[in-house]
């Protein structure tokens, strides 16, 4: 990674954590990832991946047995299978690793936002992915986005956990051994759709919604975010809505 502005968080104060979604709110590699998904499942059940699903709040984990719930194959549903899938997945997914640049792109204004959000005192922030940790990181780096972010601290899914559970995670582990729970009312996460409103709900995070993913102003708010921005163009508004997510 390059020089970063992350903050030092070694003897600092950090009151508030930014987590952000990844896919369709940072970036998109969709069609990179489809191809990796669809040679990594053949490659673990013997079947063609026919059927996708959606990814909008899911994990690798939670989409592979669907995959194979919507694609009639008949697997027992256990953590060997899951292992190899996420494996087959890193290793199909990294050889693509050069197509990121031309065929996926930077969601607008979504690097000028993260590097707004790296300015602001007292916070330091990092992702909530779907993805694998090695699959996350290699979108990230390909933008140059992994230099605002700290994603030691990060969830994955790599872990068949879904994301509620890993913003759970990061709050309780952000502070270090014996450090203090970060609370809701210092934790956002940003993303733009709705199951990863309700996540934040239960991971004990308040939700920044943006316009970014196919859902509606109205179905972000009604699955529970008060805070809707129509896309992220705007880091001053990204601030601002940080700040009045996170008013301690």
């Amino acid at each position: 990674m390059g020089s970063s502005p992350i903050p030092e968080r070694r003897g600092a104060a950090i009151s508030r954590l930014v987590l952000w979604n990844v896919d369709l709110t940072l970036l998109d590699v969709g069609q990179v990832m489809r191809a990796a998904y669809a040679e990594a499942f053949e490659k673990v059940t013997g079947e063609p991946l026919v059927y996708l699903t959606s990814s909008a709040g899911r994990t690798d984990s939670e989409m592979f047995f669907e995959f194979c719930a919507r694609n009639y194959v008949d697997i027992e549903p256990d953590g060997e299978i899951l292992s190899d899938f996420l494996a087959t997945l890193e290793e199909t997914f990294g050889r693509r690793a050069d197509q990121i640049p031309a065929k996926g792109r930077v969601m607008p204004g979504a690097a000028a936002s993260l590097a707004a959000v790296a300015s602001m005192p007292d916070t330091v922030q990092t992702v909530v992915s779907g993805g694998t940790r090695a699959n996350t990181t290699a979108k990230l780096v390909a933008f140059d986005l992994d230099r605002y972010l700290d994603l030691s601290m990060g969830g994955f899914g790599s872990v068949n956990y879904p994301k509620s559970s890993l913003i759970q995670s990061i709050r309780l582990h952000a502070a270090g051994e014996g450090g203090r729970v970060y609370g809701e009312e210092e934790t956002v996460f940003i993303t733009g759709s709705v199951p990863d409103v309700r996540a934040a709900l239960l991971g004990g995070a308040t939700p920044i919604a943006v316009l970014n993913d196919s859902a509606t102003e109205g179905q972000l708010r009604e699955a529970g975010a008060k805070i809707v921005l129509p896309e992220l163009g705007d880091p001053r508004a990204v601030m601002t809505a940080v700040h009045q997510a996170t008013p301690k």
